[in-house]
């Protein structure tokens, strides 16, 4: 598995992997509660950007994070921008690139390990309802660390359209899914054959 983190000794490394999930979600639940004003989203996604040179990160993993969701951005602000408002998109856009920029600060001071053992003690419980939080934890930890596996596919597909001088559109979208499912498949088989399917 890939994992994204970046190894270090800053305060936001140091705090307890459980710690980062509560504050994570008391974030996204107060980001998601601020009024409809453009100051306050812009001043949220800016106090979120200054958690990264706290966490001892190099200004170009920032300039990465926020490059990410960019398709995200386009499409869902120019929705909005078209069928509600500009003040909406703009405070849409600016909400859910804080809430990628905070995942992706968990995911990049975290040890994969630390986070799937939380995630298994948090969902512990659930067992009685039939839940299975090794499988769960397990999936969580596939679904980050299959992020930028996906987003590599599309680098080298545009890269290899460059190449050929080929400009395929939405049609280059089939060659990535199926370079994805064989991906999938071949995670899945590697996951059966250590027992775990």
């Amino acid at each position: 598995m890939i994992s994204l983190y970046v190894p270090g000794r800053s305060v936001v490394h140091r705090l307890p992997v459980g710690a980062k999930l509560v504050i994570l979600a008391i974030c996204a639940l107060v980001i998601s509660l601020l009024p409809q004003d453009g100051i306050v989203g812009a001043v949220c996604l800016l106090v979120v950007c200054t958690l990264y040179p706290l966490a001892r990160l190099r200004w170009r993993v920032l300039g990465a994070e926020l490059w990410r969701p960019r398709w995200l951005v386009l499409v869902l602000g120019a929705a909005l921008w078209i069928f509600a408002s500009p003040l909406a998109a703009w405070v849409s856009t600016t909400r859910v690139v804080a809430l990628v920029l905070l995942a992706s600060l968990l995911t990049l001071t975290t040890r994969m390990g630390e986070l799937m053992a939380v995630l298994v003690r948090i969902l512990h419980p659930l067992r009685r309802l039939g839940v299975d939080p090794d499988a769960a934890a397990l999936a969580v930890s596939l679904t980050i660390t299959m992020i930028p596996v996906v987003a590599g596919f599309a680098a080298q597909l545009r890269e290899a359209q460059r190449a050929r001088g080929v400009r395929l559109g939405v049609r280059g979208v089939v060659p990535l899914l199926v370079r994805t499912l064989r991906h999938a498949d071949q995670v899945g088989e590697a996951l059966s054959a250590r027992g775990l399917g």
